[in-house]
């Protein structure tokens, strides 16, 4: 253990044992007898026993404290929810049961809209526009599990419901999956999909990467798309590389001057 490594403190070229010193109690033991010295070594078992007994006890309290999802996979089928969140773009929407006290724990947005007497509060039915059925369902489901499986398309539809009702730890997790999988055929799109969402980390991570490759920018078909739909963007992008210009050249100044020091 590294509590316990050893420091030779004499040794005997005559005998087949040295005389080692424990640096955590400063002990001497022979080091034919063992690594450490005996007490210590029991000490060190006991705690790293005691802190596996604290991992196996926060991990139950977790699991104890966790809810249960009325959507996931061992569900109630709804049992004793108190309001439903529908799809409302979808044709035939399914109704995703939830209960009132956690998403009004979960996210201040539901919270204002359950405390006041307005439409969802009475009539107990959350309608959720531009999100697919998978998605609420997954967006629920983390409400009382903090889990949510993802892929690029489920981590943006998460994303977008997680801004809007002010999910921030769901944002987040989407964000750093997001930036995960971040690559350059997927920058344009994910840049211009962060600035639309107020997501940071995405924005940073691709604005550093289309920077670096400046020199392809005007060749993608999205840039085009991009200069016709949203041209403040492009400017930005632009901005942004000067910028990014300016201080390497600043840089290597500032080195050549040390040189010359």
């Amino acid at each position: 253990m590294n509590a316990h490594r050893r420091q030779t403190v004499e040794s005997d070229t005559d005998s087949d044992s040295e005389t080692m010193r424990c640096l955590s109690c400063k002990e001497e033991y022979d080091s034919v007898d063992a690594g450490t010295c005996k007490e210590c070594y029991d000490e060190a078992t006991e705690t790293e026993q005691e802190l596996k007994k604290e991992i196996d006890d926060l991990k139950a309290k977790i699991a104890f404290l966790k809810f249960c999802s009325p959507v996931g996979q061992n569900h109630f089928d709804g049992k004793f929810s108190d309001v439903v969140l529908v799809a409302s773009d979808d044709l035939s929407p399914l109704p995703v049961p939830a209960h009132k006290a956690v998403l009004a724990s979960r996210s201040p947005v539901f919270r204002a809209m359950l405390e006041n007497q307005m439409e969802e509060s009475i009539s107990g039915t959350i309608k959720i526009p531009d999100v697919s059925y998978d998605a609420l369902r997954t967006f629920v489901n983390y409400m009382y599990t903090a889990e949510a499986r993802l892929d690029e398309q489920m981590a943006c539809d998460l994303l977008v419901l997680a801004e809007k009702y002010q999910v921030k730890y769901l944002k987040g997790y989407c964000e750093t999956f997001l930036v995960s999988r971040l690559n350059w055929d997927s920058s344009l799109m994910s840049y211009a999909f962060a600035h639309q969402h107020n997501a940071k980390q995405v924005l940073q991570a691709s604005l550093s990467l289309i920077t670096e490759n400046m020199d392809k920018l005007t060749t993608r078909e999205e840039y085009l798309e991009l200069v016709e739909k949203d041209p403040r963007l492009v400017v930005e992008i632009y901005e942004a590389y000067l910028g990014k210009q300016v201080n390497t050249a600043a840089a290597r100044g500032d080195c050549s001057k040390q040189k010359k020091l």
